[in-house]
């Protein structure tokens, strides 16, 4: 047999590729543009020094959030703002803490470009790509192109666009299945949407209402990020931040954009006496004057209903 029969089998982040050992034609096995950005999202090539992924910050198993409270950037930064979870973002409006992103396609660009997070521009890292065999060949075979721009980043948000859950507790007791959720559960979803008042801003399918509020953590001087007010310069949007959804939440500790609570009990301590936290808060929420007057079993069948929105997948983790 000629040498141009044989191929060789290598390993390239986790993928298998065969390489003609005379023509070096690369065959992909990953057929759609989804799969490439799965691929993408977990390899370090796309960040300056090889030292993080996507990933990294956005761990799969925690609901592709970070259980840091900050994560660790390209060159051993550590960020200033906790990493949110990545899941059922397809229906959602603004993206990232701040909201200074429109589409998901535009969020893949924040971090990539970040001096402090991947440190790799765009045109760097598609110059990168196309230099790679497997890359080259991969997005040639989905795309039909050379590596671009638009396609970088079209194949990772498409890959975000897969993260959407629907197998938990909750689903199931909507569905019919009264024993899906505990009894504390069925409590606290009641208390969710009536004396907490929380559906007001955690309403719709995932648990927000895709708006920007203060709940009182900022006073300027402790915590002095003054969140969307970095974006538009309006002072009414002083510590003012994106209201997150609530699917996958109970495994997605520390929380706030500061991580300032540890465990979904503390947020929804923060809620029912917000003054015990933070002192002298500057543009809270008027709704948040007075507290929630919960009892502490009450507080116990929130949290219970809160982690009745964990899907199978990430219960099982």
């Amino acid at each position: 047999m000629g040498i141009t029969k044989w191929l060789a089998a290598v390993l390239c982040g986790g993928s298998l590729v065969f390489i003609s050992l005379q023509s070096n034609e690369v065959s992909v096995e990953l057929t759609t543009k989804e799969e490439l950005g799965e691929k993408l999202f977990s390899d370090p090539i796309l960040s300056r020094g090889r030292a993080i992924s996507c990933a990294s910050c956005h761990i799969p198993q925690f609901a592709f959030a970070d259980t840091a409270a900050f994560s660790i950037g390209d060159k051993g930064t550590r960020l200033t703002r906790n990493s949110p979870a990545l899941t059922n973002l397809t229906g959602r409006t603004d993206f990232f803490w701040d909201g200074r992103a429109a589409s998901l396609e535009e969020q893949v660009l924040g971090p990539l470009s970040a001096h402090d997070e991947m440190d790799l521009p765009i045109d760097q890292a598609v110059e990168r790509l196309k230099k790679d065999d497997f890359y080259s060949a991969a997005f040639q075979k989905i795309f039909q192109s050379e590596v671009s721009n638009k396609n970088l980043v079209s194949a990772i948000a498409a890959f975000e666009r897969t993260l959407e859950t629907t197998d938990t507790p909750y689903d199931r007791y909507l569905d019919g299945d009264e024993k899906a959720m505990s009894e504390a559960a069925v409590r606290g979803r009641m208390l969710f949407i009536g004396k907490a008042n929380c559906a007001t801003c955690h309403s719709g399918e995932d648990f927000t209402a895709d708006r920007f509020k203060s709940i009182g953590l900022f006073n300027g001087k402790e915590l002095n990020d003054p969140g969307r007010f970095k974006i538009t310069k309006d002072s009414a949007h002083i510590g003012l931040f994106k209201v997150p959804g609530l699917r996958n939440v109970a495994v997605t500790a520390p929380y706030m954009h500061n991580a300032l609570f540890k465990s979904l009990r503390e947020v929804v301590q923060y809620y029912n006496t917000p003054d015990k936290f933070v002192n002298n808060p500057i543009n809270r929420d008027l709704s948040l004057g007075s507290g929630l007057n919960l009892a502490e079993n009450e507080v116990d069948d929130i949290v219970a209903f809160l982690e009745a929105l964990t899907d199978d997948r990430f219960r099982q983790k």
